[in-house]
């Protein structure tokens, strides 16, 4: 089992996760016996020879959309999964009014050196206050293979439109870096006395980590912008070892301090150069304090200082734990299955509902229940769901309910496995009223109170997955925002699947890839915690691409939760 890990990390969707009153040694076996099988049907094609490797993107000369201002750029990474069908891997951030972005956001995926992998990199200008793609100007993008990028490590090419032809002058650079290095530095930086830009107010400062690179410096990192404010703390923020120095401590860091502009054309506050080693020394005794250096304001004003002080007051090297580090040391993930029986689903009885079964026993309810659950129940050992309806009139009183369980026993919920659920749903649905309103909030605040219990252990112990399956009309949305708000300081996700032709903009909306979910106050979310899936688009696309598609970001969701809380497996993982 001298590669067990390797192997492992290939196949990081369908493991089998450890529950209640399974043995550790039990579930390593079942993954490693489950990875080897996976291995094997997929034949001689594919090795051990698989590593992680980030993309940063970066664009020049974009085409510019805006009438009154330049483009305001993000780039989206898609994979070819199967046939026609592309999966979205990530987007990087938005920049603002900028026709030559430097995305700090890399795309970290599995390189496998004998499979040829797609890439598609679309850019567009993103205008809309919520982000969406659909409204958004497209302004090129670029097919390759994930091959050709790793083997230039520095590819550049010109962006195309959807027709082929070129997109204006515009052009793409991808950078690939191997990570082989799990290490990450956590960081607590703040500012002092920065110099003063705008002249109606204080600077707006961010800061921009650079690594010395062969082609020259290379952006690693930019943190967010702090408003009005000459003295900054900046949120607490992490950096790959491998991106910000490649795992060398003397090797020479760069740290730019910019005054934000809503135009694009960020003014310069001031720089400085250091390593590793001088932040992690200064900061073991009190902080590292760094001069902000303007050179072209120190050689016309005599007595110049320095344009404020960068404090670094935390630098610490820390190992980041992978999601199967946290399964194969013992955390275990549990789901909940939420069903809509909302009224805009339609009358059961009709054969336009959603919820209508036809004489061969097919719904779009009951298709995306067996195919997603087919998926899910891959990482539950016992294969017991809690499952529950909302939005419907439930007997004996009749009075609509949000969270009831399917199967009509509040003190036991659970379902025996994908078939269980399925049997309930045929138990449930003659005996409920369709109705309304589609409040998501009870049913999501039900989950989260499970992850507020879980808060409470000092491991890594419990991940709650909440399935919600819905024609995606809702009406609750302030609730809702405001409950995935409070629920992403939990070790809780939410994948939503959205069934039938409906407008799903607001599931789109609740899916934080467009930007940061804000609740209706203005309460940012931690984290991104909702992935939607729109079923019709994998009907007929075959398991494999639903299943990435539906579990696409839990890995990383889970891993990011735990390390942000600095909580470890409940036991350390053999490294066999």
């Amino acid at each position: 089992m001298a590669h067990c890990s390797q192997y492992i990390e290939m196949f990081p969707f369908r493991l089998v996760v450890m529950f209640n009153c399974v043995p550790v040694e039990f579930v390593r076996v079942c993954v490693f016996q489950a990875v080897m099988a996976a291995l094997a049907s997929l034949g001689p094609k594919v090795t051990d020879c698989v590593t992680k490797v980030a993309l940063s993107v970066s664009c020049e000369n974009l085409l510019d959309m805006d009438a009154f201002s330049k483009s305001d750029p993000l780039c989206v990474l898609l994979m070819n999964s199967s046939g026609p069908h592309w999966c979205e891997i990530g987007r990087t951030e938005k920049i603002q009014n900028c026709l030559n972005p430097k995305f700090s956001k890399p795309f970290v995926i599995d390189y496998y050196f004998e499979m040829v992998q797609k890439l598609k990199f679309e850019v567009y200008d993103i205008d809309s206050g919520n982000h969406s793609l659909q409204e958004a100007d497209f302004l090129g993008e670029l097919e390759c293979t994930l091959g050709q990028v790793v083997s230039s490590k520095k590819l550049s090419r010109p962006l195309v439109m959807k027709d082929k032809s070129p997109a204006g002058k515009g052009t793409i650079t991808v950078c690939a870096e191997e990570r082989t290095d799990n290490r990450v530095v956590e960081f607590e930086v703040s500012g002092r006395k920065l110099d003063k830009k705008d002249f109606f107010g204080k600077s707006d400062p961010f800061l921009e980590f650079y690594k010395q690179a062969e082609s020259g410096w290379q952006l690693t990192h930019r943190t967010e912008v702090v408003k009005n404010n000459l003295n900054p703390i900046w949120r607490p923020f992490r950096i790959p070892l491998q991106s910000l120095c490649g795992g060398d401590v003397e090797k020479s860091i760069k740290i730019d301090c910019y005054d934000y502009n809503n135009s694009g054309s960020h003014d310069f506050i001031g720089s400085f150069v250091t390593t590793l080693s001088q932040m992690q020394q200064a900061s073991q005794t009190y902080a590292a304090e760094f001069e902000c250096i303007n050179s072209k304001k120190k050689q016309k004003k005599k007595g110049y200082k320095n344009s404020g002080v960068i404090i670094v007051k935390q630098c610490k090297t820390v190992k980041d734990y992978t999601f199967l580090d946290y399964i194969m040391g013992g955390c275990q993930i549990n789901f909940t299955i939420a069903i809509d029986f909302t009224g805009s689903n339609g009358d059961p009885s009709s054969p336009q509902s959603l919820h209508y079964i036809n004489p061969g026993g097919y719904n779009e309810y009951l298709a995306a229940i067996w195919a997603v659950g087919n998926v899910i129940q891959d990482y539950d050992s016992d294969k017991m769901f809690p499952a529950f309806g909302f939005g419907a009139k439930i007997p004996p009183s009749w009075q609509v309910c949000h969270e009831f369980p399917i199967n009509f026993n509040p003190s036991d919920p659970f379902c025996a496995g994908i078939e269980g659920v399925v049997q309930a749903y045929h138990h449930c649905l003659p005996q409920v009223k369709l109705y309304g309103p589609t409040n998501f909030s009870p049913i999501i605040n039900h989950v989260a109170h499970f992850g507020r219990q879980a808060m409470q252990q000092e491991t890594a112990m419990q991940y709650y997955v909440l399935l919600i399956i819905t024609d995606g009309v809702i009406t609750d949305m302030d609730e809702t925002r405001s409950a995935i708000v409070n629920a992403s300081r939990l070790p809780m996700s939410v994948i939503i699947v959205g069934v039938g032709g409906a407008d799903f903009s607001a599931m789109e909306f609740l899916d934080g890839d467009d930007g940061i979910l804000r609740s209706a106050a203005g309460e940012a979310a931690m984290r991104d915690i909702v992935q939607f899936v729109p079923f019709r688009q994998f009907q007929n696309a075959g398991t494999a691409a639903l299943a990435q598609s539906v579990l696409a970001e839990l890995p990383e969701q889970v891993a990011s939760f735990f390390n942000l809380f600095d909580l470890k497996p409940p036991s350390e993982p053999s490294p066999s």
